[in-house]
């Protein structure tokens, strides 16, 4: 594959961020404004957060977006 044309990969430290606090899935949907599946759907990787919706986790945790978010260099 090109890599000008590779999606870059975004690993992120939700579940163990959210583990630690004690919320369900549920609680930090409330807590941020999204729903619980969009929740489960970030934590899986599966779904690439809005830049609205990072800043909103990183302002909960009080931690910088870069701590939660990680861009994956390609191999």
């Amino acid at each position: 594959m090109n890599p000008k044309t590779e999606i870059p990969k975004v690993s992120n430290g939700v579940r163990e961020l959210r583990a630690a606090t004690g919320l369900t899935q549920e609680d930090l949907a409330g807590k941020v404004g999204v729903s619980r599946v969009t929740i489960n759907c970030l934590e899986r990787g599966v779904y690439l957060p809005s830049i609205e919706l990072a800043l909103k986790l990183a302002k909960f945790f009080k931690r910088p977006v870069e701590s939660i978010f990680v861009l994956e260099e390609p191999r």
